[in-house]
């Protein structure tokens, strides 16, 4: 059995689809964090039959809606003194800004670098976001 040392303060972001960390890792700048931070991957789960989670031995600034976005049904554990102070439950964000580009050559984000990529949920059942310039649909896997 893998044994992983407990956070004493921190964050454990956890019920993370299995094979979605290394995804999180990078949207959350953790390689540029000067912290302890471990993966677990494809954990044994009563409730998803298999899951991911990420260990940081620190508290950081996250966006919440970037997690949110990449998968509503994580869970972060705030920890300080090695016990859970906070639980934190995702729900997908109405709204997202740089967190995917537009694929539509002509849109306006595509010629002016500058513009910030903005993108607004519109079908929450099949996690469809538009962009809210010319309404390109971007829908998550």
């Amino acid at each position: 059995m893998l044994n992983i040392d407990s956070v004493e303060k921190g964050l454990v972001i956890d019920h993370i689809e299995a094979g979605k960390a290394m995804e999180i890792y990078k949207y959350l700048n953790l390689d540029k964090m000067d912290c302890s931070v471990a993966i677990i991957k494809n954990a044994k789960s009563k409730k998803m039959g298999k899951k991911d989670i990420i260990k940081v031995e620190d508290n950081i600034n996250m966006d919440l809606k970037v997690l949110g976005f990449i998968d509503p049904t994580i869970t972060i554990n705030v920890i300080d003194n090695c016990s859970i102070i906070k639980k934190i439950n995702l729900e997908l964000p109405d709204e997202v800004e740089n967190v995917v580009n537009c694929k539509n050559p002509r849109c306006i984000t595509s010629i002016e670098q500058e513009i910030t990529h903005k993108f607004k949920l519109t079908d929450k059942n099949n996690k469809v976001y538009r962009c809210v310039y010319c309404d390109t649909a971007y829908e998550q896997n």
